[in-house]
């Protein structure tokens, strides 16, 4: 897992990913831009205090609350940017580790937006649910952690194993190794806690769960004993 990261992360500047690096900084940056505004305009419509000192206050906190709200955005948007760019990323990260083996299929356009979007919506349901855990310090991080560890490692590792089997299939694929694709999703849930590294996690996060799938597959089909050579190991 940790060669599986250090080759991401030695990947993410390299001329092939260039041009999907920035297509996808710019979207993800201009997605969280619209909502803070949108936050912003909100919590300006709420505060209607007519003395200038409290609603200087009240603005300053809900400024604060805004920002610490765009933390729980960072998930769900880049979960809408990776269902665009995924399939990219992916023929980069295996042209360029696993040359010999057959390429991916990618997933249909349309199938992959309702995906990301519907997954999208349920990472942003279940952090508005942690907010309960906001008074908490300590559990609220490690809950955040936990959840979206969870659903980042879930969505990312379905989507890159999709390239090479059914939806069914690469659930059962999942399952089978849930807690070390859940391992992955703790990197990946660690990277968006960090400011401005948080919008290199789309690109990252494919690309970490593309080697990942090549490991686990791999496994797999030995410990099975199958003749399967999609999911061959890279050198």
């Amino acid at each position: 897992m940790i060669e599986a990261a250090l080759l991401s992360a030695r990947q993410m500047f390299t001329p092939p990913f260039r041009a999907v690096l920035l297509k996808s900084l710019g979207l993800t940056a201009l997605m969280l831009v619209v909502g803070w505004i949108g936050l912003q305009a909100l919590a300006d419509h709420l505060i209607t205090l007519e003395n200038q000192t409290l609603s200087l206050i009240a603005r300053v906190i809900a400024g604060l609350g805004t920002a610490f709200g765009m933390l729980f955005l960072v998930v769900p948007v880049t979960a809408l940017v990776a269902g665009l760019f995924l399939d990219d990323v992916a023929e980069v990260v295996e042209r360029a580790h696993y040359p010999n083996d057959p390429p991916g299929v990618a997933v249909p356009v349309a199938r992959g937006l309702w995906l990301s979007a519907r997954f999208g919506l349920l990472v942003l349901g279940l952090n508005l649910a942690l907010l309960l855990f906001l008074l908490l310090p300590g559990v609220n991080v490690l809950a955040w952690l936990g959840v979206n560890a969870y659903l980042l490692s879930r969505e990312y590792f379905s989507l890159a194993a999709m390239r090479f089997r059914s939806e069914g299939e690469a659930t059962a694929l999942r399952r089978r190794h849930r807690l070390r694709v859940f391992s992955g999703g703790l990197v990946v849930a660690a990277l968006a806690l960090v400011p401005f590294a948080n919008l290199l996690t789309p690109l990252f996060a494919t690309s970490f769960f593309v080697h990942l799938h090549k490991r686990i597959a791999a496994r797999d089909a030995k410990r099975l004993g199958t003749a399967d050579s999609r999911p061959r190991l890279g050198p």
